[in-house]
């Protein structure tokens, strides 16, 4: 079952609001959760004015589509950023069981949209 049918599920079946959804569900939330994704960190995501950032270690979240036109990239670059540059000081999400395959999906889902 995809994530966006999951997280429809949880909206239909339990009737919660999107910020009421368990936060696996949200991957805005997970990005901004300092002990799960902390995308805030190191990036900053100018098209979201929650998420207020002057990190600069990483490049910005923006144009993303753009830079990952193939979205199971920019998943695997979540995953594991040291296969694409062995130097890369994000953490690799995926390998380490720092987010679980949902979370990572979930947090796809969010910043593709920037």
């Amino acid at each position: 079952m995809s994530l966006i049918c999951l997280r429809a599920a949880c909206l239909i079946c339990w009737g919660l609001r999107p910020a009421l959804c368990p936060a696996e569900f949200d991957g805005r939330a997970i990005a901004h959760d300092v002990y799960k994704g902390n995308c805030l960190a190191c990036h900053q995501i100018p098209g979201d004015r929650a998420a207020v950032s002057l990190a600069n270690i990483g490049p910005a979240l923006a144009n993303i589509q753009e830079r990952f036109p193939d979205r199971s990239a920019l998943r695997a670059q979540i995953w594991d950023p040291t296969v694409r540059n062995p130097q890369s000081v994000m953490p690799p999400f995926g390998r380490n069981k720092v987010l679980s395959e949902q979370e990572i999906d979930a947090v796809v889902d969010y910043i593709y949209q920037y």
